[in-house]
């Protein structure tokens, strides 16, 4: 695997302003996400600071030199990712960053001075994740806020709008909570892999229509890059052979009640006989099986047993006919 960096801080320690409670709780569980893949295998290379107390406490200079040195990379790293869990400041000059020292919020790190750095970097992907308020202003035109300005590579997600607050509750903050469900596997694709499009797909329907707080999500990509893996619903052995039992868009496959394993009782000596379960046409249908429970499949009856024994047949939902056609095409 290609060379993936993480930075990912924390601030719950502020000398001049309110303290926060999760920001440090957010930061390693962040951390224990990004570190390694669900099987063990390492994902990222993390550094994790975390600000607690004045010992320990984050001063400015310390945090911009930490995000100059994560994307000041060679063009080999597939990933230099921030994750950043703290104050945020906006005012007409922009938005800060604010590190333990900020007395004032605009003494903090600039969001401009991160997306140049960010924007240099000659990471191939470049992804800025930020549990701060008003963090929605990142990437934005510094004249024409509404206006998105990001280069090539470039991912940012952020757990409020610019005009928002972002909310802590029960010692973490809500966006990172639904971040690390994400990163979990509840945004998983059917082959295990996590991207940023799906962690915000994740975090945005979780917080529903309702939430003062809304997520924002920037890209300017060719293809989303994974940030973590995890076991994928399907084994991808399984999951290739669906162009082999659907060669062709809007194929059926016929099924009888060979495929099926299991007998009905018999109600009377003239229930019709049927035939032995074929050991071949189990195996298949125990995939085709998986294939229905995640949505990729359904039966032309009211179940697949029923399909079965009936001697129905089963065809691809639109999900099923896209991973059809990735398989085809050798993507998978």
């Amino acid at each position: 695997m290609s060379p993936r960096k993480a930075l990912v801080v924390g601030i719950d320690y502020y000398e001049f302003v309110s303290p926060l409670t999760g920001a440090v709780n957010d930061a390693y569980a962040v951390n224990q996400k990004l570190a390694e893949n669900a099987d063990g295998s390492q994902n990222f290379e993390v550094l994790l600071k975390t600000g607690t107390s004045p010992p320990n406490a984050i001063k400015r200079q310390e945090l911009r030199d930490l995000i100059e040195q994560l994307f000041a990379c060679d063009d080999g790293m597939e990933v230099a990712l921030l994750y950043f869990a703290g104050h945020g400041h906006l005012e007409a000059t922009g938005g800060y960053l604010c590190a333990s020292d900020c007395k004032t919020g605009h003494d903090g790190v600039p969001l401009s001075e991160i997306m140049t750095m960010a924007t240099l970097s000659k990471a191939r992907n470049k992804v800025i994740l930020l549990d701060s308020c008003h963090s929605g202003i990142a990437g934005s035109h510094p004249v024409m806020p509404a206006t998105a300005e990001i280069s090539q590579g470039m991912t940012i997600l952020t757990a409020s709008t610019a005009e928002q607050y972002a909310s802590e509750s029960n010692g973490a903050g809500l966006f990172t909570a639904l971040l690390v469900d994400a990163l979990g596997g509840e945004a998983a694709n059917l082959v295990g892999e996590i991207t940023p499009g799906a962690v915000y797909a994740h975090v945005d329907q979780s917080l529903g229509s309702w939430t003062k707080q809304r997520p924002v999500f920037k890209t300017n990509v060719n293809r989303f890059v994974s940030l973590r893996k995890v076991r994928p619903s399907l084994e991808i052995s399984e999951l290739r052979r669906i162009s082999e039992f659907f060669p062709n868009p809007g194929d059926k496959f016929k099924l009888d009640p060979a495929f099926e394993p299991e007998r009905p009782k018999p109600k009377s000596d003239d229930d019709p006989e049927l035939p032995p379960p074929d050991p071949e046409k189990n195996k298949i249908f125990a995939i085709l099986q998986k294939y229905n429970r995640v949505g990729m499949l359904v039966p032309d009856a009211e179940h697949m047993w029923h399909a079965a024994m009936g001697s129905k047949t089963v065809r691809l939902t639109a999900l099923g006919e896209h991973y059809r056609r990735l398989v085809s095409k050798g993507r998978i």
